[in-house]
């Protein structure tokens, strides 16, 4: 079920909770923090927007987190897609 609430707060404590589920120590998941850092791979990327649509409604094309590198990124792009 679609939530509302899009505060950057709420939406970072879920992509960061989504990422946690993949392996890395939450602690190490910063906005500088790089996916290859993080020991994140781009399929690993897909099951975090699958996290996003189910959450928000919002859907992405895997080819959307193409250039994303850092969670910072990933994050900044979630925030503009929100309505």
């Amino acid at each position: 079920m679609a939530t509302t609430d899009t505060s950057p707060q709420v939406v970072e404590g879920i992509l960061v909770e989504a990422i946690a589920r993949l392996g890395p120590d939450p602690a190490s998941i910063t906005r500088d923090a790089t996916f290859e850092d993080l020991d994140v791979d781009s399929l690993d990327l897909v099951e975090v927007a699958q996290v996003v649509e189910e959450r928000w409604g919002i859907e992405f094309d895997p080819q959307d987190f193409t250039n994303v590198k850092t969670f910072g990124e990933a994050l900044d792009l979630v925030l503009a897609r929100m309505p």
